[in-house]
């Protein structure tokens, strides 16, 4: 009695451990790795100071209007009287530049390309961390389909092995053959308790790109089945030049290199100036002997100044050929990436085609290894064929298994790759 009541028991436990699993889809899996994600908070931090940058008190468009207050106290020792004096002078003073060439406009260009340049930033870590968030998840899918294979074939060499044992008591089977069923039976139990840890091993590299706990165990969801479209390379090819989030990246930074060029031109234009202020003045003065006397004045001024500089050592003219060279880098890098992405892509291209034939290949190959399993296993249980022949059919069942989810791993992989490089993992 106590032994059932302490089986119901453990089956009870572990069915609430089953129920206490919490169901991650793969969209799920990403939307808790973009929360926690320690880089991704970082760079939205980045991203608000560019938004704080981007302002027009920033860039010079407004005044500046500074208070200003002096004091001043002066014992004075001389031949006739001394006497002290206390001075108190505040102030309110206004600059304001009126005119440097358009550069105020365009600092503020400039700092809106930057914003968009940090946002994009923002964007290319995302669709970094959404791409490992999938590899991961499906590679998860993988081992966990790699351990059902395992556990078939640990399966089929346990139920060998019993047969064997029950054989040899019969006396149909000898101690070899015992033996070897024996062999393969432990051989395949290793294969299952590694393959085991394989599968625990990626749940724990999701996890750490997820931000939560290492032990954290799921329910998974989603199919491992591939998705077989299909693709044309020329519109691949268009939706990439106008969509890759770094291209995208690459335009802005070649925009701020041309607003740097229209900095340099800016200082060959005349700078013009405007200030205005009041000036309060309270001066109190006392002589030995005598009572204190104080005196108040205050003035106002104005005043407009225009500058504009002939010669610096023609620092001007460097900064200008500087920017026009950096700007012309900037447009050799983007050809550069253009020319890279491209190659990248016709090779992603290439490798998606094959790795949908090899899956479809993969699909009858296992078709076929299946079917043959099963005739093996009657022809092996009527004496039909011998042990060692059985075990080779074993074998090659399993390899062809494995095969199979290497494919479907592979096509996901070269799929989300096609989608990372024409720009729509974010998208999708």
């Amino acid at each position: 009695m106590i032994k059932k009541i302490s089986l119901i028991l453990i089956a009870n436990l572990f069915c609430l451990g089953l129920i206490a699993q919490e169901e991650l889809s793969l969209s799920k899996a990403i939307q808790v790795g973009l929360e926690n994600n320690y880089e991704l908070k970082i760079i939205r931090k980045s991203e608000r100071i560019s938004e704080l940058n981007n302002s027009w008190g920033n860039v010079g468009r407004y005044p500046r209007i500074q208070f200003n207050l002096q004091g001043r106290g002066v014992k004075d020792y001389n031949e006739s009287n001394d006497f002290n004096r206390l001075s108190l002078t505040p102030s309110v003073d206004l600059n304001w530049t009126l005119f440097e060439g358009f550069a105020v406009q365009i600092r503020k260009d400039k700092f809106d390309d930057l914003e968009q340049l940090s946002k994009g930033n923002t964007v290319v870590a995302i669709e970094n961390r959404i791409e490992l968030i999938i590899l991961a998840y499906y590679k998860i899918l993988l081992e966990q389909e790699r351990l059902k294979v395992s556990e078939k074939i640990m399966n089929l060499s346990s139920d060998r092995y019993e047969k064997s044992k029950i054989g040899k008591e019969l006396g149909s089977a000898v101690t070899y053959d015992v033996l070897q069923s024996k062999n393969a039976w432990l051989e395949d139990r290793s294969s299952y308790l590694l393959q085991k840890v394989n599968y625990n091993n990626a749940i724990r590299d999701l996890n750490f790109l997820l931000g939560v706990k290492e032990s954290k165990t799921y329910t998974f969801s989603d199919k491992f089945l591939p998705v077989g479209d299909e693709y044309e390379l020329a519109n691949l090819l268009d939706k990439m030049l106008s969509n890759n989030s770094n291209l995208k990246n690459r335009y802005i930074q070649e925009m701020i290199l041309k607003r740097d060029v229209e900095l340099a031109r800016s200082n060959y234009y005349p700078k013009l100036s405007f200030g205005a202020g009041v000036q309060g003045n309270r001066i109190k003065t006392k002589f030995d002997g005598m009572s204190s006397n104080t005196a108040n004045s205050h003035n106002l001024y104005a005043n407009v100044s225009l500058s504009y500089m002939i010669f610096n050592g023609n620092s001007n003219k460097r900064a200008m050929q500087i920017a026009k060279i950096q700007e012309e880098i900037g447009k050799i890098e983007t050809e550069d990436l253009k020319h890279s992405l491209t190659n990248s892509l016709a090779q992603n291209f290439e490798l998606y085609q094959v790795r949908r034939e090899l899956f479809l290949l993969a699909e009858e190959n296992l078709e076929a290894a299946e079917l043959n399993l099963s005739i093996s296993k009657d022809r092996y249980e009527s004496g039909s064929i011998n042990s060692f022949n059985y075990r080779d059919v074993q074998v090659g069942y399993q390899n062809v298994a494995l095969a199979r989810l290497n494919a479907i791993f592979n096509l996901i992989q070269s799929r989300t790759s096609l989608v990372r490089l024409t720009g729509g993992i974010l998208n999708e």
